[in-house]
């Protein structure tokens, strides 16, 4: 699976790449775990469709209910279409020089609150809607103008941010100019109880699979497949023994495509069958 650039990919001029950017982004068709570089931080106003992104150590999921501020990264993302035939999302990119100068503009410091995720959920409203009409109203005003108005588009919406959401934009906002890159065993460790394959493991990591086998071994003395298993299998006995699932009802969720494949690996480790077990 090839790795997108964005918004690089959305740019016009690739000699001169903007600090503030929007970008309307269609399509006609699901797009599951697509792998993107992003290299600027960004808006995401869903309007029709369902989107999910994994990050190092999480995962978050908005309908065209909910917007997300994204932490630029190495990210899978998950685009679906809804009821509707056709996916639609306003992208509003903005690199960290805006956003230290917005900072200081407006005195804000870094807040009471730690923060560890790399999204942030807005809930749109009635501001959100006019907001977005009024980003699709200046996309036609000359070039030569579309600098000025954005960077006071962008001051807006982060002024409305800190006056819904309080410390806790602030918090986050300030995090984003901040080096807060997981360490690698946060990483690993998080995906547990996930679908994802090493190699997206490995993407998430900022690594080829290749090196990132290499330094998994280095640190749990084991493949990175045989440990993953093992975990994995660990927690699916853990949930069956509380007796709130089946078999059937969480094999997907470990990894395995069907629930033979689950049962034979689970009794190979534990010696008796997960269906017994559930018993």
């Amino acid at each position: 699976m090839s790795i997108e650039n964005i918004p690089e990919i959305y740019f016009k001029d690739h000699k001169n790449n903007p600090e503030l950017f929007v970008y309307d982004f269609k399509m006609d068709r699901d797009v599951v775990k697509s792998k993107v570089n992003l290299s600027m931080n960004m808006f995401s106003f869903l309007q029709v469709g369902k989107k999910q992104v994994h990050f190092a150590g999480t995962a978050v999921a908005v309908n065209k209910d909910q917007s997300l501020l994204l932490k630029k990264g190495n990210w899978l993302w998950t685009e679906l279409l809804d009821i509707e035939p056709n996916y639609y999302c306003k992208l509003f990119f903005f690199s960290e020089k805006v956003l230290k100068e917005f900072l200081e503009k407006h005195g804000q410091n870094k807040g009471k609150l730690k923060v560890e995720a790399p999204y942030f959920i807005i809930r749109n409203d009635a501001y959100i809607t006019s907001y977005l009409n009024s980003l699709s109203t200046i996309g036609n005003a000359p070039a030569i103008f579309m600098e000025n108005l954005l960077a006071v588009k962008f001051e807006e919406l982060m002024l409305y941010l800190i006056q819904k959401y309080g410390s806790k934009s602030i918090s986050y906002l300030h995090s984003l100019v901040r080096n807060n890159s997981s360490p690698f065993k946060k990483i690993v460790e998080s995906q547990i109880h996930t679908r994802l394959k090493l190699e997206e493991i490995a993407f998430l990591c900022h690594m080829s699979l290749s090196t990132f086998k290499r330094h998994f071994i280095n640190i749990y003395k084991v493949s990175p497949g045989k440990w993953l298993q093992d975990k994995r299998l660990q927690k699916a006995k853990e949930i069956l023994e509380q007796g709130d699932a089946t078999p059937s009802d969480i094999y997907l969720d470990f990894g395995y495509n069907n629930l033979s494949n689950f049962s034979i690996a689970f009794k190979n480790k534990f010696g008796i069958s997960p269906s017994k077990l559930a018993q």
